[in-house]
């Protein structure tokens, strides 16, 4: 498992399905309860991604009067879903458990962690899972061979069984599933009922050995008394890190009561005077809703921990700095809540981060120069914001984004632009919510909508889309109207290419995707005489077996346009070798021509494969193809596990054009914009410009042959018009980068965390004339998408390489433009 506590689709589940754990009907009980050693926590998530820990661990306990004995004894461990192949495994035990003592038994240690168990009482090489299982007391050391509930009940040699997570195997129901960051534990008392749903709860894992000692062998120090301020620090790391705390006082100010990442906010009301230092703090419960209120004033204590979504010591994101472990006592009710911070348009610094070139947890926060710092310093406090406008659509875990700052690099249709490297949108940031569902269900907005009044709650760094208000407060719902755009149809003398990313798109698919992209490509982009198309599937989308053929998908897709009304296109495209080109696996996504052979002939040479170069011939003073359609230089390096660009020869009242249809590796595997390191790291950089330069030299190759070649680059080049790789592609002015000729308030294709930007391109040499560009806003500004990308077209009359008959060109382009027909 890599997911933690804060696993996003562990947090959907449990919203959408409103799963009770420990609502199915409970069998038998195993074992009668003990009348002394008992298991007392189990922990799986040792050295797994986001663990503190670096082993997994069983903890006994004893509940009698008189020490326990467990010579001859044995842990056992079985997994969650129990197959007919399933064995129980074991370590045996030796020693003895005081009364009210405790006895630990570690077992398989990980990669990840920090932190080592204290001395062990008994050691084993089990690794157990992170969040179902089964592990018992067992009296002997023989392999336990039940496999059901009803069998184990009836092996004596059990003394006490728990289930965990979804476990087969458990006394009664099995008790909440853990993570790679929590344990399933009694509590203090040791109850043993028969129910391990009951018995069990969900927290902080807490090792402890026979002679006492804790997490790396402490024994056990009195907290130290802190304050919310002096936990925080003035840096991004708590000066409390791995301590225990006391006497942490504040007022809740909002509760998280579903899902695997409950617990309550706490502010403290008597501020410092350091505006580097946040008086809020998370109180993390686990998957046990808090037992507190909004208003209840709380003296907490607990271990200050920082929190990583993955594993600390390579982690690209930043942390939350909680309390975890906790206990706490109510002193009173009802009190009134700290004011929040209001986020008018000037409050959060334009400025994004700090650049030192590394990590930045170690330096001073400056709230008041830099965005990042400004988060941070306000961290778990709540904040609110007054008719935010959505800059973000709703999207499938039930966020969007919102700006403060609603004039920073406006969109034209209500976003904000991503213009370069230095031009983040400060004012951005992601809204989700604390309602729970049933009581309003999170809204569906789109990009230029707004949540009107005010929206308030804690604020957090989640590495899904960095620093969050967590509304406990959400504004109501204004839609202001987002309607898709439709482009113009080409006139008679004019070719329309158009590119569009169709998001994986395979026979698995529903019609209704289908019907949606057929119906942008007749009615939003009026039938482009070509199309290149990027993520299209094989014939069974992501089974990962050996099928590359996609011929089912285009047939699916061609047959849905021609029922939209739009025209019977035609394809070509190579199958590529398998699980070579990347994406999703068994996927085979890959780049494709649909063309109108009513209005444009491909030339077809035979010899293009998944492994054979395209090359350029010169013939009567023209270029052509060796092969139609055929790859470019796809042994190359550069192109290693992403997609080859794909070159097609065309013919447009008898002028050749080349269309090279891309879709370039992705931004996988980047530091993110809001990550502890800056500036981030853009590794995924290094291919594409790769890449780039691969695809230049072609063109090159294509103009050295022909110097007015009719050439077309289109596609996702996953990556901004001021990338490296696009520079590449533009420069010396052979390829003209078309989206740099619209408005800035125009230039995306793609929103992504709230920023408007450009992945996709379509380049155009210097021998097009009449050129007509648009970008057809239909799916990135939207929660409802057929596909996360606005597709693009050109409209153009191929030049001739004859002066004379260019200007003849010219001269009909004037009279349709003026007259709408030659």
């Amino acid at each position: 498992m890599t997911k933690t506590h804060r696993s996003k689709a562990a947090f959907t589940v449990a919203v959408a399905s409103g799963l009770v754990l420990g609502g199915v009907a409970a069998p038998a009980a195993l074992a009668a309860p003990s009348a002394d050693a008992v298991i007392a926590e189990v922990y799986g998530g040792g050295g797994n991604s986001g663990a503190t820990l670096t082993s997994d661990f069983v903890e006994l306990a004893n509940r009698g009067a008189a020490a326990a004995s467990l010579a001859g004894f044995s842990v056992q461990y079985l997994p969650g879903s129990a197959s007919p192949s399933s064995a129980w495994q074991v370590t045996p035990l030796a020693g003895s458990v005081a009364p009210g003592g405790r006895y630990l038994v570690a077992e398989s240690k990980g990669s990840g962690g920090t932190v080592a168990l204290p001395t062990p009482d008994a050691t084993g090489a089990i690794a157990l899972s992170a969040t179902a299982g089964t592990i018992a007391l067992v009296s002997g050391t023989t392999a336990l061979t039940c496999k059901t509930a009803a069998d184990c009940a009836a092996d004596s040699r059990i003394k006490d069984l728990v289930g965990f997570g979804t476990a087969t195997v458990r006394e009664g129901n099995p008790t909440a599933a853990p993570s790679n960051t929590t344990s399933v534990a009694r509590g203090t008392a040791l109850a043993d009922t028969d129910d391990n749903a009951a018995d069990f709860t969900v927290g902080e894992p807490t090792p402890t050995n026979t002679a006492g000692e804790s997490t790396g062998g402490d024994p056990g120090p009195a907290p130290t008394p802190a304050k919310i301020h002096d936990i925080q620090g003035t840096t991004r790391i708590s000066p409390f890190k791995d301590k225990k705390v006391g006497d942490v006082t504040g007022v809740v100010t909002a509760t998280r009561t579903f899902g695997s990442q409950r617990g309550f906010w706490l502010t403290d009301p008597n501020p410092d005077s350091d505006p580097r230092t946040s008086e809020g703090l998370f109180v993390f419960t686990g998957s046990t809703s808090p037992a507190v209120a909004v208003g209840d004033a709380v003296t907490a204590t607990g271990t200050v921990r920082e929190f990583y979504p993955d594993a600390p010591a390579t982690s690209n994101f930043q942390s939350l700095t909680e309390l975890t472990g906790a206990q706490w006592t109510v002193g009173s009710h009802g009190n009134a809540l700290p004011a929040p911070t209001v986020l008018n348009p000037d409050t959060v610094p334009t400025t994004y981060a700090p650049s030192p070139g590394g990590n930045i947890e170690p330096l001073a926060l400056e709230p008041s120069k830099y965005a990042l710092d400004f988060w941070e310093a306000h961290e778990s406090e709540i904040v609110s914001v007054t008719d935010a406008r959505v800059v973000g659509p709703t999207n499938s875990f039930n966020e969007l984004y919102v700006t403060s700052k609603p004039d920073q690099h406006k969109s034209a249709r209500g976003g904000s632009v991503y213009l370069g490297y230095d031009q983040l949108n400060s004012g951005v940031m992601k809204v989700s919510s604390l309602i729970p569902f049933a009581e309003r269900p999170f809204p569906k907005l789109n990009v230029g909508d707004v949540l009107t009044g005010t929206t308030s709650g804690p604020v957090e760094y989640d590495d899904f889309g960095g620093y969050t208000l967590f509304a406990s407060v959400l504004g109501t719902e204004k839609d202001n109207g987002l309607a898709q755009e439709t482009t113009r149809k080409q006139r008679t003398g004019e070719l329309a290419v158009a590119t569009y990313n169709v998001e994986n798109l395979s026979p698995v698919d529903t019609q209704a995707k289908f019907d949606r992209l057929a119906d942008a490509i007749v009615t939003h982009l009026a039938t482009p005489d070509i199309v290149n198309l990027e993520e299209i599937q094989d014939n069974n989308g992501p089974a990962n077996d050996t099928v590359v053929a996609a011929d089912q998908t285009l047939q699916r897709f061609t047959d849905a346009i021609v029922a939209k009304g739009g025209p019977r296109y035609e394809w070509r495209e190579i199958d590529p070798v398998d699980d070579a080109d990347g994406g999703q696996p068994g996927g085979n996504i890959r780049v494709a021509f649909l063309f109108n052979p009513a209005r444009v002939s491909f030339v077809d040479r035979p010899g293009g494969t998944p492994t054979t170069a395209v090359g350029v011939v010169r013939e009567h003073g023209k270029a052509h193809l060796t092969v139609s359609p055929g790859r470019v230089d796809p042994a190359n390096e550069a192109w290693t596990a992403s997609r080859k660009p794909l070159a097609g020869e065309f013919v447009f009242k008898g002028r050749t054009v080349f269309v090279i249809a891309n879709h370039f590796n992705s931004k996988g595997g980047d530091q993110p914009t809001h990550g502890r390191f800056q500036p981030p790291a853009r590794s995924s950089e290094v291919q594409r410009a790769k890449q780039a330069t691969v695809l230049r030299g072609f063109v090159d190759a294509l103009l050295a042959a022909d110097r007015n070649a009719n050439i077309v680059v289109a596609g996702d080049l996953n990556d901004y018009p001021f990338s490296p790789a696009v520079q590449t592609l533009t420069a010396g002015g052979a390829l003209k980068d078309l989206i740099a000729s619209v408005p800035e308030a125009e230039r995306y294709s793609y929103v992504f965390e709230g920023q408007s930007q450009v992945l996709d391109h379509i380049l155009a040499s210097r021998a097009l004339r009449g050129v007509d560009y648009d970008v057809v806003h239909i799916n990135a500004e939207f929660a409802d998408q057929a596909s996360d990308h606005d597709p693009q077209v050109i409209r153009f009359r191929p030049g001739a390489g004859n002066p004379i008959e260019d200007g003849f060109n010219d001269f009909l382009d004037w009279l349709d433009q003026v007259f709408g027909k030659k």
